[in-house]
Parts: structure tokens; C-alpha cells; sequence
């Protein structure tokens, strides 16, 4: 009868030489110094902390679903977007200011936020949120039901004093009063304090809030508003992709099979 041979163990990590393995240190101090007794935390816990709070910073950004949305697999070749690709990488190197993106549906806006959004987080940005604004105002709404987990006041805050607030498909929400001066709190609040804040939009800039754009025009805030004439990047980018894995000659004669 053959022996079976039984799975290896996984081999414990080896525990940190400078702690081993407690996270903490006790510094080697003289009784009476001040901070003779105090624990602090070895290299390898700060690390361990760095990133449970990057992970902690991702889940609340609610870029989830954008998360494969990069600058590396933007199309910066499509015509109308390489200007404001070029702006949306500078603006993600140092986020200061307003960036507004205007736009038609599907000219690669909420990429190019979401690849900001990404990239600042990669870096270890303190606070990023980004939202499509008519989900952020269900979000708003849903904190005065009974079953609420959050209260109003703490998710209104954590909107209008985030580090980087990124707000897609402005002007599409349901125009009540009540989300007019819910918007505008939040645009004011970010305008006074000069919080970094990234918009989109594919509304015409005169059927906006004329409070609202009158501060998205405030040019020393505001480098500059980025006007996208893409066309619908999201086709585009898929029939160039679609040409690319042709033969020559089908691509030389315009031939896509289908």
C-alpha cells in the first residue's frame, strides 16, 4: 500500500525580531523620564496600521466599483480627451482647487474622476470621497429613517469636510429645495474653506444652481472649467479596441467583422 504523503504546513511567520511579535516597545529610558513605562508601536504595527487605514480609506471612498477605473487604461488617444486627461493627472499629483469636467453622457468624466480618486488613495491621501451626487442625496436622506446606522449630521459632515470630495453627474438629482440648499451647504462650506473638490457634469453651465456655478467660476479657486467634446468615449474606446485585434488588411480597409 502507497503511502500518501500529507499536505505541508504552512510555515508561520516569523515574528518581528525587534518586538517579537507584541507590536509594541518599551523604551529603555531612566525611571523618572517621561516617558519611562509608555508603550510605542514598533515599525512593524505602524506598518500593519498604514495599511488596515488604507483599506478603511477605499471602503468608505465608495470607489468600490470604480476600482479598476485607472489613469493606465484611460485612452488618452480618443479625440476631445487629451486635454482633459493631462489635467486630471496634474490635478491627482496635488490636489488643490476645483476641477469641473462638463461633459455628454459617456465622454469618459467619471473615468477620469475615479482615476484621480484611485491614484490620491494609492498615495495615502487622508480622506477621499467620491459619490455620484443623486445616490449622495438618497444617502443624505435614507440618515432620517429609523434603521439608520449613521445619523444625519456625521454623514453631512463627513461629505462637505472630506480632504477630497469628488461629485459625479452634478445636475442630474432631483431638483427639490430641499437638495438645492442640501448642495449647496455642501459647495459653500468646500468654497469657503478652499477644500480640493473635483466635478462632472453634462449639464450646460447656465442651467446650474447660479449660486453654485457662480463659485465652480471663481477663477482663483477654479484653474480652469475643461469643456470634453469626446463624442461617447465608451464606444469609441470599444471599437478602436475591437479594430486593434483585427488583421491589417481588414483594419486598412475599414472591415470590422461583427
Amino acid at each position: 500500500m502507497r503511502a500518501t504523503s500529507s499536505p505541508t504546513p504552512t510555515e508561520p511567520e516569523e515574528p518581528c525580531a525587534r518586538c517579537r511579535g507584541a507590536g509594541y516597545l518599551v523604551l529603555d529610558v531612566p525611571y523618572g523620564h517621561p516617558d519611562f513605562g509608555h508603550l510605542i508601536a514598533c515599525n512593524c504595527r505602524t506598518a500593519q496600521l498604514l495599511q488596515q487605514r488604507r483599506e478603511h480609506l477605499h471602503t468608505i471612498s465608495n470607489l468600490g466599483p470604480f476600482a479598476s477605473k485607472t489613469f493606465a487604461n484611460f485612452d488618452a488617444h480618443i479625440a476631445g480627451v487629451a486635454r482633459a486627461y493631462a489635467r486630471a493627472r496634474k490635478f491627482a499629483e496635488a490636489p488643490r482647487g476645483w476641477l469641473i469636467f462638463f461633459g455628454g453622457y459617456g465622454s469618459g468624466k467619471t473615468h477620469l474622476v475615479a482615476a484621480i480618486a484611485n491614484e490620491v488613495l494609492n498615495v495615502g491621501y487622508t480622506s477621499v470621497l467620491f459619490t455620484v451626487v443623486p445616490d449622495l442625496l438618497d444617502h443624505l436622506r435614507s440618515t432620517f429613517g429609523p434603521s439608520s446606522e449613521i445619523a444625519y449630521d456625521e454623514r453631512f459632515e463627513q461629505v462637505r469636510g472630506a480632504d477630497l470630495l469628488l461629485l459625479d453627474d452634478f445636475g442630474t438629482e432631483n431638483a427639490t429645495p430641499w437638495a438645492r440648499e442640501k448642495l449647496f451647504q455642501i459647495f459653500n462650506h468646500r468654497y469657503n474653506y478652499r477644500l480640493p473638490t473635483v466635478i462632472t457634469s453634462n449639464r450646460k453651465p447656465e442651467e446650474l444652481d447660479p449660486r453654485i456655478f457662480s463659485r465652480m467660476s471663481d477663477r482663483e479657486l477654479c484653474e480652469e472649467i475643461t469643456i470634453i467634446d469626446a463624442g461617447d468615449y465608451r464606444r469609441t474606446a470599444t471599437n478602436q479596441r475591437l479594430m486593434a485585434k483585427q488583421p491589417d488588411h481588414q483594419r486598412r480597409s475599414g472591415r470590422r467583422d461583427v
